[in-house]
């Protein structure tokens, strides 16, 4: 099975040895986005705005793939702080629908850039 690398403008350029995603078959896997601004490549400043960007981003590349953020299966999220979870869920329910993906919600203690939310997932396209 052949490997197609998932590549938009509209999301932040990799900024390491990675791509934005990659496609296997019907299933693409997002690498993780933190809250860069793609014009800019400068950060979105506050949290709220943090966890607004990295769905945009994501939601860039779920389309560059083909697909839409309704048709991820599995999203992982980091933050640096935990306390920030239910402001996760609340703006995650403005970008998501039921049923919603299946989740993780990680605790780390630093993320690229000062990043304070990281996010990646995989998405299943028809």
């Amino acid at each position: 099975m052949s490997r197609e690398i998932i590549a938009t403008e509209n999301a932040p350029a990799a900024i390491g040895t990675y791509s934005q995603a990659v496609k296997v078959g019907n299933t693409v896997y997002l690498s993780g986005q933190i809250p860069l601004i793609p014009a800019t490549m400068e950060m979105a400043s506050g949290i709220e705005a943090e966890i607004h960007q990295v769905f945009r981003n994501l939601s860039a590349v779920c389309e560059a793939a083909g697909g839409s953020l309704q048709q991820i299966a599995k999203l992982n999220i980091f933050m640096t702080d935990l306390s920030n979870f239910a402001t996760v869920n609340s703006i995650m329910a403005e970008y998501f629908e039921q049923p919603y993906p299946a989740r993780a919600a990680i605790g780390v203690a630093q993320l690229p850039r000062g990043a304070a939310v990281e996010m990646d997932g995989i998405l299943i396209v028809d």
